[in-house]
């Protein structure tokens, strides 16, 4: 099974540095039923990129909570056995919790598929995005607009080779 990590920039060098992505169980995103359902379509290709999105925002909430962390989503995609997986979320049908799992832990880095990180460009929205979330999860419409402006940038694909280059690491 497809899953998708919100991480941090910090979060993605700490898992280079450990040649892990936790030791579990770790909150990931993926294709279940209820997203399935939620997006109307049985195209594997939306479901992932809905699933991939929803741990953008999951990384969005991992800034949210670390304001020393640089201002990038970071998303690693990694193949696990089904058995590894669980429902995510105690929050039933709370439509923030679609898609959430749980991956029993530990979680190799050698699992990975990909990475998936904000340009630079999209920092400043990424910034005032993190600071509105709050707000926004409140049912402020301004402040969603502002979340709105950090999801209208596509993360950018990288291959689990350039990870050393994200984190500034040398191997």
């Amino acid at each position: 099974m497809r899953v998708y990590v919100p991480l941090t920039l910090s979060g993605l060098a700490e898992a280079h540095r450990t040649r892990e992505l936790g030791t579990g169980p770790l909150l990931a995103y993926a294709v279940t039923p209820a997203l399935r359902e939620w997006c109307g379509s049985d195209d594997i290709e939306e479901l992932e990129y809905a699933a991939l999105s929803r741990a953008a925002l999951g990384s969005l909430r991992l800034l949210a909570a670390d304001a020393a962390a640089a201002r990038r989503r970071v998303v690693v995609a990694a193949d696990v056995s089904d058995g590894a997986v669980s429902a995510g979320s105690d929050r039933g049908s709370d439509p923030a919790a679609l898609g959430e799992v749980r991956v029993a832990g530990p979680l190799p880095l050698g699992r990975s598929a990909s990475v998936h990180v904000d340009a630079a460009d999209a920092e400043a929205d990424v910034a005032a995005a993190a600071e509105a979330l709050a707000a926004a999860d409140r049912g402020d419409d301004d402040a969603q607009f502002a979340v709105d402006g950090a999801e209208d940038h596509e993360l950018l694909w990288y291959a689990t080779q350039e990870i050393a280059g994200l984190v500034g690491a040398g191997d």
